[in-house]
């Protein structure tokens, strides 16, 4: 049987190769279209509507990775003609030490398959959950970790709009790495002084920040601050901080000051910190003063191992 046929598409969903025709045969076997690459598909270890996310061993570059399958007939369209050649164009062009690193885009007649490196230790969330709460010094250097990230991409032009604790993966060193740009937009660099409005809902509502929630056109990169201060939040007090269970309370919530729990402890360097992101438009922190706050340039202890310290 004749190998692959590899040519350049206009799909709306790559302007990269597209592999046609028939897998190969070898040693009496057929590969498939990721085996014909080098990538032997693992585990799963995320799943959803459209869209299924496995590890993969690359046997090229003898490491693993991770393979998300999107299908093309369980995909929306918009998402196919819009949101994913957008994902794909966007990660193509980012490379930074504290967001998951595009390899590779393949796609054949039924789906799309994105390769990128793999985070051994899961998500954020993983970890809050295991651990109750995050401690301060933890959390303040996973915090600064989420601040270089999002901060290179601003400078770029790029909005992620979709920052949570589950889009936050941990690698092999439980350092953070951002992910999941599904619902990220390019060329969206501030011009003198203009920021480009976002009109498109997007993320999760207990991350959204108030103009997302009221539904009027808004600056993206200061609703990813905003969601950047419920991720902290929810790294000190191992909850988010607004209960998005009932949409109209949730607005309400959002548009006053942030509650606190009185347990676990936490210092008031942080809590000033987090109430100056979880701010209004205009009195919200932005991201240069963020890096110059008390509790961010404070002095981080070296954790290690993802472990929370114990009394």
């Amino acid at each position: 049987m004749s190998s692959p046929q590899t040519q350049k598409t206009n799909s709306p969903v790559l302007t990269t190769q597209v592999v046609t025709g028939q897998p190969i045969v070898k040693e009496g076997k057929k590969q498939t279209v990721l085996e014909s690459h080098g990538y032997v598909l693992g585990k799963t270890v995320g799943s959803g509507s459209y869209a299924t996310v496995r590890m993969a061993h690359s046997e090229r570059h003898n490491m693993n990775v991770a393979v998300k399958i999107v299908s093309k007939f369980s995909a929306p369209a918009d998402y196919l003609k819009k949101f994913l050649p957008r994902e794909i164009e966007v990660v193509k062009g980012l490379k930074h030490p504290n967001l998951i690193r595009f390899l590779q885009a393949i796609e054949t007649t039924h789906r799309v398959y994105i390769i990128m490196e793999y985070a051994e230790n899961g998500s954020l969330l993983e970890v809050i959950r295991r651990d109750s709460y995050i401690d301060e010094n933890r959390a303040r250097k996973w915090f600064r970790q989420l601040v270089d990230a999002v901060d290179y991409c601003h400078e770029r032009g790029v909005v992620h709009r979709d920052i949570k604790c589950e889009n936050l993966l941990m690698n092999s060193e439980y350092e953070i790495k951002l992910s999941d740009f599904g619902f990220a937009r390019g060329h969206m660099k501030i011009k003198n002084g203009q920021v480009p409005l976002s009109e498109t809902f997007c993320g999760s509502y207990a991350y959204a920040s108030p103009e997302i929630l009221k539904g009027i056109p808004y600056q993206p990169q200061y609703s990813d601050i905003w969601s950047m201060g419920v991720v902290l939040f929810a790294m000190v007090y191992g909850r988010l901080p607004f209960d998005d269970t009932n949409y109209r309370d949730l607005v309400k919530q959002v548009t006053n000051k942030v509650v606190f729990p009185k347990e676990p402890k936490v210092s008031l360097m942080c809590k000033s910190l987090i109430n100056k992101i979880l701010a209004p438009l205009k009195a919200r922190i932005r991201i240069p003063s963020i890096k110059t706050d008390p509790w961010y340039i404070y002095n981080v202890s070296d954790i290690g191992h993802g472990s929370r310290e114990r009394n």
